[in-house]
């Protein structure tokens, strides 16, 4: 748990007009079958991995009053066998919710950054020593879940969720020897690329996998035409932001979630 009032406010402007349309885009990239709209709300409820693709994303204010709004939303996700999970943004409308929130018992948790890079035509040559394939989304969704550890139901949702991905999308897979270790996803959108899907196997960690994979991904990128590279990280993973930071990405802003907290581990 952690306290987001803590935040340095440049994490946290509403103000920040590319920052928006960042999460425009990154809303945008992977859609679940899995959703509907609620006065101005999106619920989402994939029963997948994300834990953006499982919760509400608050992008319109609405007009009923915020408790029935509430309500509401705690009746359809436990319909759904689902912990009622808020993901909060500097965008959530209204300003007002993540306070309600907490005042009504929900607890902050799992604190993430959007980092950002400029892309140029001549990024990142391909490392010749770590050769990756590309692979199609349901073969990919499938490798990202074994990494992951994930079981059969999970990965078929996941499968689902990326398979059903309308932008153009690359998928890329390492191996070691003859299995996959790493792998590692990107879906443009105009002049936005969003990575996603960054899972390296635990044991093979900080040999150059992830690195490889990122690099490859936004040469893809720039190729297409997109100039601003997105990626979200847990605030936490002080190793996966230094490989981030090598390639020139930086924090834009922060999200969070919030959970009612007698659904414990539930949102994990």
């Amino acid at each position: 748990m952690f306290d987001p009032t803590g935040l340095q406010v440049n994490l946290v402007r509403r103000e920040d007009a590319l920052a928006a349309r960042v999460e425009d885009a990154g809303l945008t990239s992977s859609q679940p079958p899995q959703q509907t709209i609620y006065d101005g709300w999106l619920l989402r409820y994939s029963p997948g991995k994300a834990k953006r693709a499982r919760s509400v994303n608050a992008v319109g204010a609405g007009r009923l009053p915020l408790d029935e709004k509430i309500a509401h939303v705690d009746a359809f996700y436990s319909s759904h066998g689902l912990p009622s999970l808020y993901r909060i943004t500097p965008f959530t409308e209204p300003p007002a919710l993540d306070r309600a929130l907490q005042d009504a018992g929900y607890a902050a948790f799992d604190e993430s950054r959007v980092m950002t890079a400029e892309l140029s035509p001549a990024v990142h040559p391909s490392d010749p020593r770590r050769p990756l394939r590309q692979l199609g989304a349901s073969e990919f969704a499938g490798i990202a879940g074994e990494l992951r550890g994930s079981g059969a139901a999970t990965v078929a949702a996941e499968r689902q969720r990326i398979a059903g991905i309308a932008l153009p999308s690359h998928f890329l897979v390492a191996d070691d020897g003859d299995r996959a270790v790493a792998c590692g996803s990107i879906v443009i959108d105009g002049g936005f690329a969003g990575i996603f899907n960054m899972v390296t196997a635990e044991q093979l960690r900080g040999r150059g996998y992830a690195s490889a994979i990122v690099s490859e991904l936004l040469r893809l990128a720039a190729q297409a035409g997109a100039r601003l590279a997105y990626l979200q990280v847990d605030a936490a993973n002080a190793a996966a932001r230094r490989v981030y930071a090598r390639f020139g990405f930086a924090d834009r802003y922060a999200y969070w979630y919030r959970m009612q907290q007698r659904d414990g581990r539930a949102a994990e």
